[in-house]
């Protein structure tokens, strides 16, 4: 049987007991995992600078900084705060239990080690992570404009969209542009999200799409805290007309016209009849449009036209 060249993942085994090093080294590369293997918190910790694993196997007792310790400090560094992290140990007291989960630990695997259970609550987190994973790289690429704020109007979380979203918000009203410290909304929309709440608004109905101000408006979603709410964000943009399509795309006011009736599908002759004019002058005004916006087709000018737009 040919043995598959793609690996599960990386997982770091930190124990300084050598059978229990052997026998999930073993399970782990059966189960075609890649594994890396330190015997003490400080030469974990300086490993992960060279090599991040996907999930760490910790041993709560060992010499030098214990497992907590270790835990403690991989969750302070940004780089490593991500990497999950199961506790490995032999202690049953519920303080050791609730401090690992304190230290930043996701799970626990008690001693004696059943290579089994170790697999399956590695392939729970492993999965969990990397679905979380996506969706943050989604909302931090994305155009995913939202806001999470208190009952108070602090903004607890935001996507980038989000925050170009209030600083457009800022500039449009002439109010100052915040910095990174002011996790508070804009005065525009902390005084209407409290005026909402205090009459007693509820999420997720109609009349929760508000229009704050031109091209900016807001719904409200409730989350899984109740004293949280989910601002989603949304821009207007300006519609297609000769004016704006002209400015933007440096054309001149005809130009203009004949590009917005192309983008809504219209003929030559169909332009030429709105526009009281001759399909062959349409046509020589559609070759300056080609030459202006370095295109030589109708489907590409309207495809500018969708980018700048």
């Amino acid at each position: 049987m040919v043995e598959s060249s793609i690996s599960n993942g990386t997982v770091l085994i930190v124990d300084d007991t050598p059978g229990n090093l052997a026998l999930l080294s073993d399970t782990l590369s059966e189960a075609n995992y890649r594994v890396l293997v330190a015997t003490d918190g400080s030469s974990a910790i300086e490993q992960i600078q060279y090599i991040k694993p996907d999930i760490i196997l910790l041993d709560v007792m060992m010499p030098g900084i214990d497992g907590f310790e270790t835990c403690n400090r991989l969750k302070a560094d940004p780089a490593t705060a991500p990497i999950p992290v199961l506790f490995m140990t032999g202690l049953s007291e519920l303080e050791n239990l609730l401090r690992g989960f304190g230290e930043g630990a996701l799970d626990y695997i008690v001693k004696p080690i059943r290579p089994a259970e170790v697999l399956a609550r590695i392939e729970v987190h492993l999965t969990q992570t990397r679905n979380l994973l996506r969706a943050e790289r989604v909302l931090a690429h994305g155009e995913f404009a939202a806001l999470a704020v208190d009952v108070q109007g602090r903004i607890n979380w935001q996507t980038p969209a989000g925050a170009r979203w209030l600083t457009d918000f800022r500039l449009q009203q002439d109010l100052p542009v915040a910095c990174e410290s002011d996790q508070t909304l804009p005065a525009g929309i902390h005084g209407w999200f409290l005026r909402w709440l205090r009459q007693g608004g509820r999420p997720d109905g109609e009349a929760d799409q508000h229009r704050l101000a031109p091209g900016f408006s807001i719904r409200i979603s409730a989350c899984q805290h109740p004293d949280e709410y989910l601002l989603l964000l949304h821009r207007e943009e300006a519609p297609w007309t000769p004016e704006n399509l002209r400015d933007k795309l440096k054309l001149t006011f005809r130009e203009a016209e004949i590009l917005m009736w192309i983008a809504r599908g219209k003929t030559n002759k169909e332009i030429g009849i709105i526009l009281t004019t001759s399909p062959r002058t349409v046509n020589k005004h559609l070759e300056h449009i080609f030459e202006k916006l370095g295109v030589s087709t109708r489907s590409a000018a309207v495809a500018m036209v969708l980018q700048r737009n």
